[in-house]
């Protein structure tokens, strides 16, 4: 007898993982499965969430409810250009887009018959969503730090907590200053840390290690030798994007400057698994599929669909909308794999296309992990890293120049509270 859907979501509860059946689609909370990276603190799901459904994004919301119609500005954005014919390179788009559908619907349609877990979607995202001080909450921009004169003078101060007693609940807080930039920091014991830095605090969830420099320095990450290298590789690329760029939201990079990442070599002598974040542009995936991964020496790759929804289970958008799909996808590959030494071990080779929906925020690469646990080669505990990181997680490497980003301990990103364990 299969499981029951009232077992799924006890599951669900526990893991943050549900499988649906019908499709084979997977349903992800990030919140759960991120809570397994903390010992002393957890995330708060209101505002961990309010990353996409914030007060500010859903002001235009708010007002349709209280007046009972959009206002003038939501009606002209509303507006559908006219139908035209499709260029080239638009018309691959939309064959590739065509060839996803099915699976696509398939997902959500499943996902729509799950009643239990749509009725303990809202749930997740609690109302009382903290709306911090706009001058407190204001970002350090460390990205514009990190390449500034002042860099190699900026230290970060570690606090480890050490119990003070057998009865005591409180800690001795053991105090170490460590170069923020160019320099790896590691968490080595099993405990979070804390981390200060002119006067702000950043969370360290337990056996993270980080390194934030920018792309010049990326070398520093290459083992001493391939039996050190990583099994599992996740890459988000700030890849070159018109929208990105008029609402400087993120520094961005030419794409042909990812030729140069060191990804083989960071490769374990007996395979990894590479994941990659791209966007749905045509000419990106041509420059992927032609250039990028043979320069990585990435074989075998396969697509992930990553389908975005809202707390009602519905869409973030039309599935057919050319330029603003509802999904992202992730191109998975391996690096440096024999098939011949991995048959008959437990290892599993990833060939089809595989399906995931969340909420409309993007996927921590933890979450990539607990999915693709069995396909990854190599020893375990596989080791992990990821390349162009916005937020630590326990037992991997985190790189780029801003991983501690979504570390703020008042960010509404991610948000934290103290809890006994």
């Amino acid at each position: 007898m299969g499981i029951s859907e009232s077992d799924e979501l006890r599951a669900f509860e526990a893991t943050g993982i549900y499988r649906l059946a019908e499709s084979g689609a997977t349903f992800l909370d990030p919140v759960r499965i991120l809570n397994a990276s903390y010992r002393r603190f957890r995330l708060v799901p209101s505002a961990y969430y309010s990353r996409s459904f914030g007060t500010s994004r859903q002001g235009g919301e708010a007002e349709t409810e209280r007046t009972g119609e959009a206002s003038p500005e939501r009606k002209k954005r509303k507006r559908q250009p006219k139908p035209r014919e499709l260029n080239e390179v638009e018309r691959m788009a939309e064959a590739r887009h065509q060839e996803a559908r099915p699976l696509l619907l398939s997902a959500h349609k499943s996902l729509l018959k799950a009643k239990d877990l749509l009725e303990f979607l809202p749930r997740m995202i609690k109302e009382d969503v903290r709306v911090l001080d706009v001058e407190s909450n204001l970002e350090k921009n460390l990205v514009e730090l990190g390449s500034s004169w002042r860099a190699p003078f900026c230290e970060m101060t570690l606090c480890f907590q050490k119990s003070s007693g057998e009865n005591s609940e409180e800690g001795i807080c053991l105090k170490t200053s460590t170069p923020l930039f160019n320099s790896t920091i590691s968490i080595e014991e099993n405990d979070d840390a804390e981390g200060e830095f002119q006067d702000r605090h950043y969370i360290l969830p337990r056996r993270c290690c980080f390194l934030m420099t920018d792309l010049k320095h990326v070398r520093g990450l290459i083992p001493d030798n391939y039996n050190q290298g990583y099994n599992l590789i996740v890459v988000d690329p700030p890849w070159e994007n018109g929208c990105v760029r008029q609402k400087v939201a993120y520094p961005t990079l030419p794409n042909r400057h990812f030729l140069y990442l060191p990804v083989q070599e960071l490769a374990h002598s007996t395979g990894a698994l590479l994941v990659l974040w791209i966007t749905n542009r045509e000419k990106l995936w041509k420059f992927v599929e032609e250039e990028l991964f043979p320069a990585w020496g990435v074989k075998d790759h396969t697509v992930f669909y990553w389908l975005k929804v809202k707390p009602d289970g519905s869409l973030i958008g039309n599935l057919d909308l050319l330029h603003h799909r509802p999904y992202e996808c992730l191109l998975v590959g391996y690096i440096n794999l024999d098939k011949e030494t991995v048959r008959g071990s437990k290892f599993k080779f990833l060939e089809e296309r595989r399906l995931e929906i969340s909420y409309m925020i993007k996927i921590n690469p933890q979450l990539v992990k607990e999915l693709l646990s069995e396909y990854i080669p190599g020893p375990k505990p596989a080791r992990c890293i990821e390349l162009f990181a916005r937020e630590l997680v326990s037992g991997w490497t985190s790189w780029g120049n801003e991983p501690l980003r979504f570390q703020d301990a008042i960010s509404p990103m991610v948000e934290v509270d103290r809890v006994n364990r």
